[in-house]
């Protein structure tokens, strides 16, 4: 005849045990099995704690005999359940991905969910779950570019240097010009937000000329160092800015300008008179590669902040605008933290060259 293991509990269990026993906020489960535990460690039988509690007795000798196996802090877990059989075969999630990645409509450049519940004879909704499961998102691209720079190992190296072991006695400036910046006016004043609706603006506009904003950031600091508006983007103007910085700047200084490989940069005038400034040292980024001018990160927050929704009647209140919002930024600036070093970098450009050669010579 089958007897009840007997239920030993030391004095800190109990205590434990009796606190889940008249807990308000564990689950129903736990405090029943907490109380049947104590029960059983006073010696009571398990048809008697099973009358006592109003349960099942199999329930009750189920859970001694695990108690007694594995100790009490079973009882706050439970065991993993297989759950019921999934709707959709793996085999059919399979086909939908391969489907998706591999394939293409003939009458679109990329399925939709009800394109391709129809092609999978399933429900636009199973497609939508397995897409989101799978992180799958056919009707998003995002644009790239990599380098083909024959000297962009060299050139990486030299700029995220510059970024993470500043040289000392010297100051590291990312500049660049922000071109075609367009001073639009709406045709119609739009209206103010207001709860439960957004700020209107029309979709048409009027147009009232264009600016250029040169601007060189300290990337030290995250100060804007000199920033000026001017009409065009030529050499002459480049040079102009050049000459802008090397005044406002201290002269005991070494300066090291990081900029982008636009035609204007390089003009022979602008050589030459970096020559007669021994100070100033330029240093390119690659081909294809002005993301590693830290400066774009500026001309972004320039653009969500100032521009994209501004309204403007005339091109000097444009530029008045972008110079009132980097006066104001620079009350307090804050630095762009590089992070990622140049093999971290490298190691992606080389991931991303492989994976194009592969699509291209499969």
């Amino acid at each position: 005849m089958r007897t009840a293991p007997t239920i030993f509990l030391t004095v800190s269990e109990r205590t434990h045990l009796e606190k889940l026993s008249r807990s308000r906020v564990s689950a129903r489960r736990v405090v029943e099995r907490a109380q049947m535990i104590l029960l059983a460690a006073d010696g009571k039988m398990n048809l008697e704690i099973a009358t006592t509690l109003s349960m099942d007795p199999r329930t009750v000798a189920r859970w001694r005999n695990r108690v007694h196996r594995e100790g009490i802090a079973v009882i706050e877990r439970d065991r993993p359940r297989p759950g019921r059989t999934p709707a959709i075969s793996r085999e059919v999630i399979e086909a939908v991905i391969r489907k998706t990645t591999l394939e293409r409509p003939v009458d679109s450049t990329h399925w939709s969910t009800r394109t391709m519940a129809k092609s999978m004879g399933l429900g636009a909704t199973t497609i939508r779950k397995i897409w989101h499961d799978h992180g799958l998102k056919p009707h998003l691209t995002k644009n790239f570019k990599i380098s083909n720079d024959p000297h962009f190992v060299e050139k990486l190296h030299d700029i995220v240097g510059l970024y993470l072991n500043p040289p000392e006695h010297a100051i590291v400036l990312s500049l660049d010009e922000k071109s075609q910046i367009q001073a639009l006016d709406r045709t119609q004043p739009g209206l103010p937000m207001k709860k439960g609706r957004a700020a209107t603006m029309t979709h048409d506009y009027k147009r009232h000329g264009t600016t250029t904003l040169f601007a060189a950031l300290n990337t030290l600091d995250g100060s804007v160092a000199a920033a000026t508006c001017m009409r065009r983007h030529r050499h002459n103007e480049w040079l102009k800015f050049l000459k802008i910085i090397d005044q406002v700047t201290p002269k005991d200084k070494q300066l090291h300008l990081i900029a982008d490989n636009y035609a204007a940069h390089k003009h022979a005038t602008v050589n030459e008179w970096l020559e007669k400034h021994p100070r100033i040292h330029v240093h390119y980024t690659p081909t294809s590669a002005s993301w590693l001018n830290m400066v774009e990160r500026l001309f972004r927050d320039i653009t969500q902040k100032q521009i994209r929704r501004g309204v403007f009647h005339s091109v000097k209140e444009l530029e008045e605008a972008i110079l009132d919002y980097l006066e104001n930024y620079n009350k307090n600036p804050k630095p762009f933290i590089w992070t990622k070093s140049a093999k971290d970098i490298l190691e992606k450009v080389i991931r991303a060259k492989e994976a194009l050669n592969l699509i291209a010579f499969p």
